[in-house]
This record gives C-alpha cells, sequence and structure tokens, in this order.
C-alpha cells in the first residue's frame, strides 16, 4: 500500500470486484479494500444473474477476488475511514491508522437496508422477510405471501407479487389507505386489505408461519414483504463534500453521478446501489464495469498530457544544447 496506485476501490461486492477486474485488465495497478459486511450476505443465493444464479454471495465474491488477482490487481481487508485530495492525488484512509495514495478512486460502498420497526423482521430478512420479487420471487412462488404497507409503493408491491402467488394480503400497518382506483385494482387482482397494525412476526423453527396483529390475530404466511429504506454507505466521502440526494419514491439516499458514474469531485467515481438503490447484482457490476472505462481513459488522458509535457520540455533541452 505504501507504493500508491493508480485506482483504489472502495467495497469489494459485486461492483468493486468488477470495476477492479477490468482496472487491472486495462494493466492499470489498482487496489480494493474491502469491509467484508455485504447487503447481500443474508441471501442464500444470487438470482438474475447469467451463468452464475443461484450461486452463494459469499462464493461470487470468492471467484471475483481470484481473478481480480489473477490480473495483478491486489486486495486488502478493511473499513475506509477518510478521503481526501492531496494535491493531484487521493489519500485514502482506512479505520486502523493505514494510508494509501490513488490517482483516482472508484466507491461502490453500497447501501444499507433500513427495515421498518417490527420484531423479528431483520431476523428473517433475506431468506422470509424480503423486498425485491425478481431476486426472491421464484423461491417463494405459490406460497402465502404478506407485503407490509408502510409507504405509497405498498399497493404496486402487492400487485408485483401476485404474478408469483395467488395468495396474497396487504396489511395496512401504517401505510396509506389504498385509492378507490387500488382497492379496486386489489380486489381485481384478488388481494386482501388486512386492516390494524402488525405486532411482530410467528415463526417456527427459524421459519415464518405467520404476522400477528395488534388484537392477536394471527394471519398465517410463509412469505412477508417489506419496503426498506435504502441509505447509501458514504461516511467516508463526507471530507470530499459529496452529498447524498433523496430519491423521491423511496425516500431512500443515493450519491449522485453522470453516466459513467463521475461524481462532482473530479477523479471520484461511483458505481453500484451506492449509485443507484435499484440495481440488482448484475446491473450494479455493469455499472462499476462502465465506470472502469470512464476511469482508464480518463488516466490515459492524463498519462498522455504528461507525455507530451516532459517530450516538449526534452526538445527543448536538445535546442538549447
Amino acid at each position: 500500500m505504501s507504493d500508491g496506485y493508480d485506482v483504489v476501490v472502495v467495497g469489494g461486492g459485486a461492483a468493486g470486484l468488477e470495476g477492479a477486474l477490468m482496472l487491472a485488465r486495462s494493466r492499470r495497478s489498482v487496489l480494493v479494500i474491502d469491509a467484508g459486511d455485504p447487503r447481500n450476505a443474508p441471501a442464500e443465493g444470487v438470482h438474475g444473474f447469467l451463468t452464475r444464479d443461484g450461486v452463494p454471495p459469499a462464493e461470487l465474491a470468492r471467484i471475483g477476488r481470484e481473478e481480480v488477482r489473477g490480473y495483478g490487481g491486489h486486495i486488502v481487508d478493511g473499513t475506509v475511514a477518510d478521503i481526501r485530495r492531496d494535491g493531484s492525488r487521493f489519500t485514502v484512509a482506512l479505520a486502523d491508522g493505514r494510508t494509501v495514495q490513488a490517482r483516482r478512486v472508484l466507491v461502490t460502498t453500497g447501501l444499507v437496508d433500513e427495515l421498518p420497526d417490527v420484531p423479528g423482521l431483520r431476523e428473517l430478512w433475506g431468506h422470509h422477510v424480503l423486498h425485491c420479487p425478481y431476486c426472491h420471487g421464484w423461491e417463494i412462488a405459490d406460497q402465502p405471501v404478506g407485503v407490509l404497507a408502510t409507504g405509497p409503493m405498498s399497493v404496486h408491491q402487492a400487485l408485483m407479487f401476485r404474478q408469483w402467488s395467488d395468495d396474497v394480503v396487504l396489511f395496512q400497518h401504517t401505510g396509506p389507505e389504498p385509492t378507490a382506483d387500488e382497492h379496486e385494482q386489489l380486489a381485481a387482482r384478488g388481494i386482501s386489505v388486512v386492516p390494524g397494525h402488525v405486532q411482530s412476526l410467528v415463526t417456527d423453527d427459524g421459519r415464518l408461519t405467520g404476522v400477528r396483529l395488534d388484537d392477536g390475530t394471527v394471519v398465517a404466511r410463509r412469505a412477508l414483504v417489506v419496503a426498506p429504506r435504502f441509505v447509501a454507505r458514504v461516511d467516508a466521502l463526507t471530507s470530499l463534500g459529496l452529498e447524498t440526494e433523496v430519491e423521491p419514491m423511496s425516500g431512500g439516499q443515493f450519491v449522485p453521478g453522470d453516466w459513467s458514474g463521475l461524481t462532482k469531485v473530479p477523479g471520484v467515481w461511483v458505481a453500484g446501489n451506492v449509485a443507484d438503490a435499484k440495481l440488482q447484482v448484475l446491473g450494479a457490476a455493469a455499472g462499476a464495469a462502465i465506470a472502469a472505462v470512464a476511469i482508464n481513459n480518463d488516466l490515459i488522458a492524463e498519462d498522455t498530457q504528461l507525455a507530451v509535457a516532459e517530450h516538449r520540455a526534452s526538445e527543448s533541452k536538445g535546442v538549447d544544447a
């Protein structure tokens, strides 16, 4: 780490490793710093990823690390505490006191899912409590599904999951009362609305069996859909002046970037869920590949500029001699 790198990648999930792979194949010196706290750790498998469908998240990361190292990329375990501009470079500081210099920075720190305050949700998150039908819908197909209403998108969630199961109920909980049109849509799709607040989840041997309401009623369910608040992991970016923006529909946070992930801070790119909460694993990796190409092109331009300046200086010395 004392030598410095062309690019430091902050975050070693699918996006970070894909970005590092592309940069290493471009013959750039690249370092990945990974805190080891992936968002998808509770999930049994990654889905919708062509040729890797169903692979456990940890196995996908292991394969990715091997591929990055195979092209000369470096990977260290640690948490980035701070990133600051140091002249034409960046100083990346880890929580344990180590520092490393980088010409460019790619941030792929992902996000945190803030779940509704219902006892038992966190323990079943990623298995029987979920939010994405494209990630988990097939695995709960034809099972009794509940949707916990907490915001304006809850009716949409219920209608989506009706594609995977014909036994879907919408728990009113803290969500807004459905409009007349929404009530008609729900009724037309055979989705009943359960009034009242959800008190807790009922489990048996670690599996969801029901949802308990405040009045003590238990509605049998095998899966519960929730809408987390997506909060980007940006603690290390505050020194750079990067701020998050709020996604209007979900209220989640993200770090804005252009089409390539370039932020308003020159030399700093973002990719994956830290830039777009809606992305699945494959989409996050694709975004990081685009960012890596942009970073390499930016470095090529800088390398060329430096080479031209050196060439001119050499030519000038020759004339003087």
